[in-house]
């Protein structure tokens, strides 16, 4: 395994400074990959799956999103203002225009994780990923919830907001919840209505359409959904797929079963213990563009 990744900062287009890690790839760099976390979830957690990238030829910049982990900048309540579409407009961008400085000519390729895989869209350097991974990839739109719906209402639609406003953050951590929240991200999500349009509404009415990069993304995008994640149901998996309407895109579901696993879960496809499974068939469709599950959807560039 490569344990000695290069420390970074990357600075956003609006002057926010970013801790990143750059991990070379073992033998020629046949491509640079940016991974985006889940929401609230720090970089250090897919630091062994970049690692094992890195052994196959990968190189992979992992980042924390502002406000998240090494990139949280003292109490959030000073940055009661950060959102979700800052960390696709500038901290995403920040990230997928690094790596191609790092590594020009080499093929970028994208590796999102829940909302990771939402910030592509927003980020206006979307056009220049070739190739992308989604996991679980969704906008949490609460009716595309699965098992547990109602439960997962009175968390993340109720109590989050509640919470948030009594502390002037989401403290996450405390509930073991995993990171804190921003206050702009956990309103984000909480009310997040059906659609993107509705959700940036403000924005496109002042002339700032924070959704024109989407087009511009017309790499390979293959969708990951897992029959046990109830975020990411095949509904919600293609709320976020048709924004994605330039792009070539496949959507497959995994079953624990199919790789001899009890469970999966919205958060395990980055757990080493699928180093021999899950793992291998992502390195084939990130090298490759090779996946042999056959789609549960499958959508051609202009098709919604």
């Amino acid at each position: 395994m490569n344990e000695r990744p290069q420390a970074l900062v990357l600075v956003a287009a609006d002057g926010y400074r970013l801790a990143a890690h750059l991990w070379p790839s073992v033998g020629p760099t046949e491509a640079v990959v940016v991974i985006n976390p889940a929401t609230a979830v720090k970089a250090e957690y897919y630091h062994r799956y970049a690692a094992f990238l890195a052994e196959h030829g990968m190189a992979v910049l992992t980042y924390d999103y502002r406000g998240i982990g090494a990139s949280r900048q003292g109490s959030l309540r000073r940055w009661r203002q950060i959102t979700k579409l800052d960390w696709g407009r500038y901290d995403c961008d920040a990230a997928l225009r690094q790596a191609q400085r790092f590594f020009p000519g080499r093929p970028l390729r994208v590796v999102g994780h829940s909302i990771g895989g939402l910030l592509l869209g927003l980020a206006p350097a979307a056009g220049r990923v070739e190739r992308a991974l989604t996991v679980g990839a969704q906008y949490a739109y609460w009716r595309d919830y699965g098992p547990g719906k109602a439960l997962m209402w009175l968390r993340w639609h109720l109590l989050m907001p509640a919470l948030t406003a009594l502390c002037g953050y989401f403290p996450a951590r405390r509930l073991g919840w995993h990171e804190d929240l921003p206050a702009g991200a956990a309103y984000e999500w909480a009310r997040r209505p059906a659609s993107l349009e509705q959700a940036y509404r403000h924005q496109r009415l002042a002339g700032d359409d924070p959704l024109r990069h989407f087009p511009e993304m017309r790499g390979e995008l293959l969708a990951i959904g897992l029959h046990d994640d109830p975020f990411g149901t095949p509904a919600a998996l293609h709320r976020l797929l048709a924004y994605y309407r330039n792009a070539p895109r496949q959507h497959v579901r995994i079953s624990p079963d199919s790789i001899g696993s009890p469970a999966i879960g919205h958060f395990g496809y980055f757990n080493s213990r699928f180093r021999d499974t899950l793992w291998q068939e992502s390195l084939a469709w990130l090298r490759d563009g090779e996946q042999s599950r056959i789609p549960l959807e499958t959508l051609a560039p202009g098709q919604g």
